[in-house]
């Protein structure tokens, strides 16, 4: 039985979760945090690194037509204005002139029913003016009606490259870049040049990004600093839709695959497209901490608009031949996108759980799919003060860790431990005991059932891996 019911009472159990077991980190808490900055603990760096690894594993490994990228987060800054971002990368502010909270204008809009995707900033104005004028429009924060009109604030987050000391020019600013997608652009034609690949092909990568967002809340779902998981498919215009119709099943195949329940997903297509795209669906996850379904990876079709901007920006050629055909074109790009801290959230949302125990006692447990747990077994000697039963479950511990991430526990009683273990997420206790010593069995403690078996030291590696991978 699942006792966490509300949005906002399964998101304070979240918090206290992620911090108290050492997930997740509000960025610089000493100094009084840095709002919508995170860090990432012990289990949290280990959790976010195994949904990376599995994207990356399914992405590159498993497939002959994707390579791989790790390009600089600093490029050369006309990338950005090639790309549109520099002039049009921006949604619109308005603030309130008593308590100073900034404010989305198009989220505003969205709550009276007025539709704001890709409005101009002349519509939205003049929307605020009708609900200015109908003492509609308030201060999210104070109740105030004295808000100003709505201007444009970019999202990228400015920088230079040269001396701090020297006054900020035009000539060594650089961006943070506020997507990863830019950097596969820029070495597509590396890519080529240096490998076997032929069209249709992908580069994949995961990278830092930077947005200076307006408004960022929710937790770790929409933050200033985070990381993406990218992948743009280069292909000839003829087999779009057939490479985008496959790339949505395959990434919708790939949560089911992790756990994620088919009732929980959904597609959303969207009907309001940039003006390269001609087709574009997001993978919405009901987040029951967030309230609803939400976006966590967008597929879109995107033409040959990006890498015809660079090649004019650049002058450099980025034209392919396809010998097969005969024909020399720029090739159009399929991209599949997703937030890693997304997919992060995403999968403890989907995880934790409280169960009702015998007595009336109530478990608190991750049930992550077990290639995503942070810890895959956790040893344990049944008693700190008999070290012989200290000595034997570090030898089982050291043996155990060499083929997968492992932990040595003994502060507390057993009883203690398995719940701390079911915290974090971990698939299996191993407990030495006295009966350890005479025939080298332990107790293997499964997380989900909680039954335990007696099972042979040397059998326990295989058993492991055999049901983490």
């Amino acid at each position: 039985m699942n006792k966490a019911n509300s949005s906002q009472e399964r998101m304070e159990k979240m918090l206290s979760l992620t911090k108290r077991r050492g997930f997740v980190f509000p960025s610089s808490e000493i100094y009084g945090g840095f709002a919508a900055v995170y860090d990432y603990g012990h289990y949290g760096a280990l959790l976010k690194n195994n949904i990376r690894d599995a994207w990356l594993k399914h992405m590159v490994q498993l497939r002959d037509d994707v390579v791989g990228l790790d390009s600089a987060i600093f490029m050369h800054p006309t990338t950005w204005k090639a790309s549109g971002h520099i002039d049009s990368f921006d949604d619109p502010q308005i603030d309130c002139r008593v308590c100073n909270t900034r404010m989305r204008a198009d989220h505003i809009l969205e709550s009276f029913g007025i539709s704001a995707d890709k409005a101009t900033l002349e519509f939205i104005n003049e929307e605020l003016d009708k609900l200015r004028a109908e003492k509609k429009l308030k201060c999210t924060n104070c109740g105030s009606t004295d808000i100003t009109p709505a201007k444009r604030f970019s999202l990228m987050v400015k920088s230079n490259l040269g001396s701090p000391t020297d006054a900020l020019s035009e000539e060594n600013v650089v961006y943070l870049r506020p997507e990863t997608c830019g950097g596969i652009y820029l070495e597509y034609k590396n890519t080529l040049d240096s490998t076997r690949m032929k069209l249709p092909f992908g580069i994949a990568q995961v990278g830092k990004a930077f947005r200076n967002e307006i408004v960022a809340r929710q937790f770790i779902f929409r933050t200033r600093e985070f990381e993406q998981m990218e992948m743009q498919y280069f292909l000839h215009p003829s087999e779009m839709d057939q490479k985008f119709n496959e790339w949505k099943q395959t990434r919708w195949n790939w949560y089911l695959d992790y756990g994620i329940p088919e009732e929980k997903i959904h597609w959303y297509k969207h009907e309001k497209l940039a003006h390269y795209a001609s087709d574009a669906y997001d993978i919405e996850y009901n987040y029951s901490i967030l309230g609803g379904f939400k976006e966590v990876e967008g597929i879109h079709a995107r033409g040959n608009w990006d890498l015809s901007q660079h090649s004019k920006f650049s002058g450099v050629d980025l034209t392919y031949f396809d010998e097969k055909r005969g024909e020399k074109f720029i090739p159009h790009i399929m991209e599949t996108s997703t937030g890693l801290g997304r997919q992060f959230l995403m999968f403890l949302d989907n995880a934790f759980v409280e169960e009702e125990l015998e007595g009336g006692d109530v478990r608190t447990v991750l049930k992550l799919d077990k290639r995503l747990s942070p810890i895959k077994a956790a040893i344990f000697p049944l008693l700190k003060n008999r070290p012989e039963l200290v000595e034997k479950a570090q030898s089982v511990y050291k043996d155990l860790r060499e083929s997968f991430m492992c932990e040595f526990d003994d502060n507390g009683n057993v009883g203690k431990r398995y719940r701390r273990q079911d915290e974090i997420g971990t698939p299996y206790c191993i407990t030495i005991d006295f009966e350890t010593l005479e025939n080298d069995t332990v107790t293997v403690r499964d997380r989900d059932t909680m039954k335990q078996e007696r099972m042979n030291i040397s059998d326990l590696k295989t058993f492991i891996l055999t049901n983490i991978n």
